[in-house]
This record gives structure tokens, C-alpha cells and sequence, in this order.
């Protein structure tokens, strides 16, 4: 069921510049990176000798670990000996957590370090636990779908969305609306409702988020009474259910900005026909069942859906995706009718037959197709390095490669030239990923890496791909 939501917007202004070159007649001092994340601001100040954002990629032939703070990324190294880790639960143990994959990829982290000429060494990482709520303020998934499907008006509940407006964008919980932590005295009086006896609800990102815990406290503090927390939040939602999209939303934060997604009209494919959103695919509802098999995107791509008015038919479905294990799936909210409302453009004519998912690139990283074309006939201005070991290379690598394992490459820069652009491969993209880091942190400008799989064959032959 989708719901009308109210929606206020919080503007931020956010520059970036990008700087493509050869090699600059005198390298430019690197601009000082941030040592904790935006987000993490809001509950957490900058630290000397320690930084704060969300755990990436570890290499134990290179004993690194690589940091991602917003846009930015920091690089330590580290001896699985001697590093202190601090795990979710709260567990504590050696390098042998990281090995054992007891702290996740994307997960928020503290990383204390020392430096010494110009190497920073963790000493401690220190994984965020879950946050603490009174168990009497708690409110599990089961809660929430049952007040959903009621409604505000029959369900007498305020859902208030926590996490910030670009996040929100993406998708929320049915009948959300947006009360970012950060903004929350700006919006508090304008959106929480008048009675401090209503029951209002917060909820984020997850169990580590902070923003609805810390909304709630706020909220209390202006004398609400009935207070509750999701704080299993929009992750726990979409694994058991689709959330909801305006045509707002589909237009600013996705079509015009060009993000990967994928967006499917359920209507039936004449009526689809006469007029429907740019790149959308004809997936009609009655042929859910058959249509559904031949989905060859990976399970954690956007997906969007949408019927004629935002009712049964993208409801079944949102249902059957999710069901079928599709982790970020939701609806339109209005459907066709709200976008047409919008005076958005519509196109007619053929529709995409089949649903395709390309992500887009990291910083950095180079195409799969350009990658294959360099491997196969490597440009006088390019080169290819195979950051895996010696060992590995005996087994087969790259004839347009030259070999220096990502564990070397500080100590053999000499062999790295500036005027030319340096791609880095290994089995995977992870070691490659690394290697382009420290790199550009030596100041390298035009500077690669590939994330695929490069399987060898005996006869030299190879086979590149992407899992």
C-alpha cells in the first residue's frame, strides 16, 4: 500500500572538483583529508591520531587497510599482531577478526593510529556497536507493517524517516515522512504533530545508526510521551518488504542524475506503450510469475516499479521481488498518474525488453571494456601493473602487464612513471583498489584500477569477467 507522504526539503550545498592531467610540471600538495565522516559528526567530534568512517577493504599481503570517509579514503597499515579489534559485539581480539570477516565491509569504524615519516600504522579499529534503546521503546518490523497497512489516519501514528534527505530520496517506509537528525530543531515544530500524547515513531539506518535513537531523545525533551524507535530501520524493512519512491525523487535523484537503477512499468504492455518513463522495461503484472525468472541483475540493485495509479498491481509485484530476494525494491508512489501530475516527460512508443543493471564506477575505476581493450593492445600512454604476488603470476598473467605487487610499490616507484596512465589489476579489484590509493597518495594523478575477475589458462590465454 502506498500512501500520500508530506515532504520537506532540507537544500545542502555540495561542491566538488575533478582535475584530469598528465603529469603536472610541479605536483600540487594533496588537499588534507577528512579524518571523520559527515555523518559521523553528528554525534562525534575530530580526533587526533584517529579517524572515523566505514570499513572498505583489508589486504593481508599488503598489510593495509583502507578507510572510506565520505568521497575520500585513507589507507593504513598494520600488524595482524599487534592491531587491537574491536568487533560489533563488542568482542575483542587481534588480526585474526579481520581475517575471520567479523568486521563487514561498509561497516562504521574508528581506527586509531600513530604515524611515523609519513606512514600511518592502526593500532586499534574499533567497529560501532549496535545502539542502545529502552526496550519498551522498541518497535520491530511486524509493528511497523501492521501500522502501515492501516494507515496514519486509521493507525493514529506519526513515521518519521531519521536519516538525511539524500538517503530519504532513495526510498522510505510507506507513509514516512522526513525529519533529518541533523535538521531536527529546524523542522521539529513545523512537522511534529501538536498533540504530545500522539504516538510517533523514528526510525534510520539500522541497529549502529544513531539518528533516530538521538531524534527520539530530542523529541522527549520537547514533552512527547509516546515515543517509539525502529531500530532495525530501512534495512530490516526492505528485507521483508518494497518502500516507496515520489516522482520527485525518480526524477531528481535518479533519472537526472543519471544513477544506475532499474525501473520496471507493470502495466500491461499496450497500455504501457501509449506513453511511459524513459527507460523503463514492460514487466506487466499478470506475467510476474514467468517474467521474474529472466531478471539477470544482481539482488541489490535499485529497482523501481510502477503501475498506472500505485496500487495492486506494482503492490504484487514489489511482493514477488522481495520475495524472490531483491534487497532494495520499491514502489512509485501514485504511479503513472503522479509522474503524468508532475508534468514530467513521458515517452512512447517500444519499451526495454529485458532489465539491465550496469552500477556506476568507483572513483577511479575503469570500464571492463577498456580494461579488455588495454589487454589486449596496450597504448604507448598506458600501463598495465598485476599487483598480485610472484607466485600468483607464475600462473599466468597479463603479456601487457608488468608485475609489482601492491606490497612493493613504494619501493619501486622508480619503475612507475608520471606521464603516463598506470591501471592496476589483480584477481578480484580489492589489492588493485588499494594499490590505486597509495598511489595517488604518492601524488600519481592519472592513476586506474579494474575491479574484475582475471582467470589464466596454461597456454597463456585469459579469461576477464565480473562476478
Amino acid at each position: 500500500m502506498i500512501s500520500k507522504t508530506l515532504l520537506f526539503t532540507v537544500t545542502a550545498c555540495v561542491s566538488a572538483v575533478a582535475v584530469f592531467a598528465a603529469e603536472p610540471a610541479t605536483p600540487a600538495s594533496p588537499l588534507a583529508k577528512p579524518t571523520i565522516a559527515k555523518i559521523c559528526t553528528n554525534c562525534h567530534k575530530a580526533e587526533p591520531g584517529a579517524v572515523r568512517g566505514y570499513f572498505d577493504i583489508v589486504t593481508f599481503k599488503a598489510k593495509t587497510i583502507q578507510v572510506k570517509i565520505d568521497d575520500a579514503v585513507e589507507l593504513f597499515k598494520f600488524d595482524e599482531d599487534e592491531i587491537k579489534v574491536v568487533n560489533g559485539a563488542g568482542k575483542t581480539g587481534d588480526g585474526e577478526f579481520l581475517k575471520d570477516n567479523l568486521v563487514k565491509k561498509g561497516h562504521e569504524i574508528k581506527v586509531e593510529y600513530t604515524e611515523k615519516d609519513g606512514v600511518k600504522t592502526a593500532v586499534k579499529l574499533i567497529a560501532k556497536p549496535p545502539v542502545k534503546v529502552s526496550p519498551g521503546m522498541v518497535m520491530k518490523t511486524v509493528d511497523i507493517e501492521k501500522l502501515v497497512v492501516q494507515g496514519p489516519e486509521k493507525g493514529n501514528y506519526f513515521l518519521f524517516d531519521s536519516r538525511p534527505l539524500p538517503r530519504f530520496q532513495d526510498g522510505y517506509i510507506p507513509t514516512a515522512v522526513n525529519l533529518p537528525y541533523p535538521a531536527f530543531d529546524k523542522l521539529a515544530e513545523k512537522l511534529l504533530p501538536k498533540d504530545k500524547n500522539a504516538l510517533i515513531i523514528f526510525y534510520c539506518a539500522g541497529v549502529t545508526c544513531n539518528m533516530s535513537p538521538g531524534s527520539a531523545d530530542k523529541a522527549k525533551k520537547l514533552g512527547y510521551s509516546n515515543i517509539k524507535v525502529y531500530i532495525d530501520g530501512m534495512p530490516a524493512w526492505l528485507e521483508k518488504n518494497s518502500g516507496a519512491l515520489t516522482a520527485q525523487f525518480l526524477k531528481d535523484a535518479w533519472i537526472d542524475k543519471d544513477m544506475p537503477h532499474v525501473l520496471l512499468d507493470v502495466r500491461p504492455e499496450k497500455e504501457a506503450a501509449k506513453g511511459f518513463i524513459k527507460g523503463a522495461v514492460t514487466f506487466p503484472a499478470k506475467q510476474v510469475a514467468k517474467l521474474i525468472k529472466g531478471v539477470d541483475v544482481k539482488k541489490n540493485a535499485p529497482v523501481m516499479i510502477y503501475d498506472q495509479k500505485g496500487g495492486k498491481d506494482a503492490d504484487t509485484v514489489a511482493k514477488a521481488l522481495v520475495k524472490a530476494g531483491f534487497k532494495r525494491v520499491v514502489v512509485l508512489a501514485g504511479g503513472f498518474e503522479a509522474w503524468q501530475a508532475a508534468k514530467y516527460d513521458v515517452v512512447s512508443g517500444t519499451l526495454v525488453a529485458k532489465a539491465a543493471y550496469t552500477p556506476k564506477l568507483r572513483p577511479g575505476e575503469v570500464g571492463l571494456e577498456e580494461f579488455k581493450k588495454y589487454a589486449a593492445v596496450l597504448p604507448p600512454n598506458v600501463m598495465i601493473i598485476d599487483t598480485r604476488s610472484p607466485a600468483e603470476a607464475k600462473k599466468g598473467m597479463l603479456k601487457t602487464a608488468k608485475l609489482v605487487p601492491v606490497e612493493e610499490i613504494k619501493e619501486r616507484l622508480a619503475e612507475i612513471p608520471k606521464d603516463k596512465m598506470v591501471v592496476f589489476y589483480c584477481n578480484t579489484g580489492v589489492i588493485a583498489e588499494v594499490a590505486y590509493n597509495t598511489l595517488k597518495d604518492l601524488g600519481y594523478i592519472n592513476v586506474k584500477f579494474v575491479v574484475a575477475k582475471v582467470e589464466f589458462e596454461k597456454d597463456g590465454s585469459y579469461k576477464i569477467s565480473v562476478d
